[in-house]
């Protein structure tokens, strides 16, 4: 009796983790979808609630209507947004705007800050921007990091290197290490194989 209740054990435990294997990447993915639908419906409603003050119809005062209108509507602001900055004078009213953003104390800084890290980030391989390996935290292991810039040293003259750290899974959070250039491995990865790897925790990455 107990060769078989523990047989049926194995046999249950390996069908629910075989289960959670299958519906696992779905449900990160229903997760990230319905998070980004979430964000797009609440950014267009005060539109929606808006003509529905306006044009008060039993349809358009549905919850489900006002969420696919508010959807609809922010990513028609998002397209028509991306086709003014991509003209000339499009281009000329972000910059004024940058511009005024850059003489906000508090706002200067945090603005300016993201949209160098994300610059940065989308930049092509052929600049200084690149994917290294340093020991952290402690010698011996290494960590993947971003190298997103190098600077001299005024007391030494010693080539250094700033590199982003970013944690494994959760890579919004991260360390920036200054650490002497020869203490910085180079490799070959690119910016999309080494973020697949932090967001996987080194599940999918380069075969070799």
């Amino acid at each position: 009796m107990k060769p078989v209740f523990s047989y049926a054990l194995r046999s249950l435990q390996s069908n629910i983790l075989a289960g959670i294997l299958t519906i696992g990447p779905l449900f990160v993915t229903w997760l990230i979808f319905s998070f980004l639908l979430s964000a797009l419906a609440k950014a267009g409603m005060p539109v929606v609630q808006l003509f529905a003050g306006i044009f008060p119809r039993a349809w358009l005062s549905q919850p489900w209507m006002e969420s696919a209108l508010a959807v609809l509507l922010t990513l028609a602001m998002l397209y028509v947004l991306g086709r003014l900055t991509s003209v000339v004078i499009g281009r000329q009213a972000f910059h004024l705007f940058e511009a005024v953003l850059e003489r906000l104390p508090f706002v200067a800084k945090v603005y300016t800050s993201v949209r160098q890290l994300l610059d940065s980030m989308m930049a092509k391989k052929e600049t200084s921007q690149r994917v290294v390996l340093v020991d952290f935290p402690l010698q011996g292991q290494k960590s993947i990091g971003f190298l997103t810039r190098t600077m001299r040293d005024a007391a030494t003259g010693e080539t250094l290197a700033a590199v982003l750290l970013p944690n494994a899974i959760n890579p919004t959070s991260a360390f920036l290490q200054v650490l002497p250039m020869e203490r910085v491995t180079e490799t070959n990865l690119t910016m999309e194989q080494a973020m697949s790897m932090l967001m996987t925790g080194g599940a999918v990455g380069p075969a070799s």
